[in-house]
């Protein structure tokens, strides 16, 4: 009999494929690096919650998990009156390894499933119930069974006091329907996984409520469908046709379009021909005094806040590129970059102050989220204030110029500067950079401040992350000589 555990059937549960694929086939699988830091950041809000439960005993997965059954058999067995972390419990075939076992003053147990997320999530609620009907199969007695997940109000106030960091939510009764289920559902996910591998579509579940290590193998063996799909219709304007049983833009009836944006991706897919107005576009743009600066941060945010006066998952500022524009066409580059793992945040306030032009426009693209970070900043060095701030005030935004102006099919209904840019400028490219994208600016700063990173992989990680950055302003400004339709060239 195939063995089960709570994560398999919350994989069976998001997917039936997803689970027998994983048993039956793994090695095509791979997590992608979002799923990994997910699990990095879970792991490390594992420990600390765990740390804040005093005379904790934690049940050690070696050598093997009928160890840690048995560890935890013995300690329940004894009377063992502290906390238990990762107690492991089997019940009818299911294995599950409970974060917090809490005892009760009358003698039973609060148990508690620890989430790295801001609050208890829907998905939470069957990974909860699994543990719930396994631990009770066991004869354990539940007080209650709580998500014990991150107060997103938090602001450290000492390094490394975590001690006010969580709050419980209390699920015990909501999910005793799914409780009530588990048998079911174990039965049900038994039998798939004695029978052939699934046929099943892939679909919105393929991302949620958790990525999937499998999500090309499947996408590999399905029909790819017409080369322009109603979903490159923007706003989620192909689910209309689709439920007409409508896949293809070239089968849709342009008049039936509801919105402005929606007719010309329509057209500039079925004529394979841009759609540009570069005069509207010159008459915002030509607006925008000089000098102008093309601004782009990069940010990380910390499940567990890392320095004092910080919140949980808060989007700090480690990094920004500025290429600053005269009227006459010369362009220089200012940057800051912080890898040293200290607090990048009064650094860069000053940075920005020192190297950007007092007057001007600052363009950004996707303008509120340069403008919350200045303002953040702002708020947290009066000193600096005035100057941050003015910075905020003076923030413009290409991107909804670049909406309301271009569109190229081969974007595919997307507007972000990495959609747009190679139709507009194909010698510019992030395919060759070592860092291509935010995720990976991210990864790539938490393996530089990692005490164990060497000097020579600092260095190397430093290169990549200026290129990288630097390259997003110089897209910018391209962008924008290309929607007014004056200047050609890459500078």
């Amino acid at each position: 009999m195939i063995g089960l555990s709570k994560s398999r059937i919350a994989a069976f549960e998001q997917c039936p494929k997803k689970l027998w694929l994983s048993v039956h086939r793994p090695e095509p699988g791979h997590h992608d690096q979002a799923t990994t830091a997910s699990f990095s950041a879970g792991h490390a809000v594992g420990e600390a919650a765990c740390a804040l439960c005093p005379g904790g005993m934690m049940v050690e997965a070696e050598p093997n998990l009928a160890a840690a059954v048995e560890t935890t058999r013995q300690l329940l067995e004894a009377g063992h009156d502290g906390p238990i972390f990762e107690a492991t419990f089997v019940h009818e075939g299911v294995l599950v390894r409970v974060d917090i076992l809490q005892p009760d003053s009358d003698g039973r147990w609060q148990m508690l499933e620890v989430k790295s997320t801001g609050g208890a999530k829907l998905y939470h609620h069957g990974d909860l119930a699994t543990q719930i009907w396994v631990l009770e199969g066991q004869g354990v007695e539940l007080a209650g069974a709580a998500i014990r997940h991150i107060d997103t109000s938090f602001v450290l106030e000492r390094e490394g006091d975590y001690s006010s960091l969580f709050r419980d939510a209390e699920l015990y009764e909501i999910v005793a329907p799914l409780v009530a289920q588990r048998g079911e559902i174990v039965a049900a996910a038994r039998h798939m996984l004695a029978g052939q591998e699934p046929d099943q579509p892939v679909g919105e579940h393929c991302t949620a409520p958790y990525g999937c290590a499998f999500t090309a193998y499947c996408h590999d063996t399905i029909d790819p469908g017409p080369l322009w799909p109603v979903t490159v219709l923007p706003g989620g304007g192909g689910k209309r046709w689709l439920a007409q049983g409508v896949t293809d833009l070239f089968d849709v009836d342009p008049l039936e379009l509801t919105t402005p944006v929606q007719h010309r991706v329509h057209q500039a897919t079925v004529s394979g021909i841009p759609w540009h107005d570069s005069e509207a576009a010159r008459a915002v743009i030509d607006q925008w005094p000089y000098p102008r600066t093309w601004l782009d941060f990069e940010t990380i945010g910390f499940a567990l806040p890392r320095w004092v006066g910080t919140r949980p998952y808060e989007n700090i500022p480690f990094q920004f590129s500025a290429h600053i524009e005269e009227e006459d066409g010369t362009i220089r580059h200012a940057e800051f970059l912080s890898l040293d793992g200290a607090d990048p945040r009064r650094a860069c306030a000053q940075a920005l102050i020192d190297l950007l032009p007092a007057q001007g426009a600052v363009i950004a693209y996707n303008a509120p989220f340069e403008r919350g970070c200045l303002r953040q900043l702002a708020a947290l060095f009066p000193d600096l204030a005035i100057g941050l701030s003015d910075l905020a005030d003076r923030l413009v935004d290409l991107l909804p110029v670049t909406r309301a102006t271009w569109y190229h099919r081969d974007q595919r209904g997307s507007w972000s500067l990495k959609a747009v840019l190679p139709t507009i400028a194909s010698q510019l490219s992030y395919a060759d950079l070592d860092v291509s994208d935010g995720m990976q600016a991210q990864m790539a700063y938490l393996e530089a401040i990692d005490p164990g990173t060497s000097v020579e992989r600092r260095k190397e990680i430093d290169e990549a992350l200026r290129l990288y950055c630097a390259c997003d302003t110089q897209a910018m400004i391209v962008l924008a000589d290309h929607l007014v339709g004056t200047k050609q060239a890459v500078r």
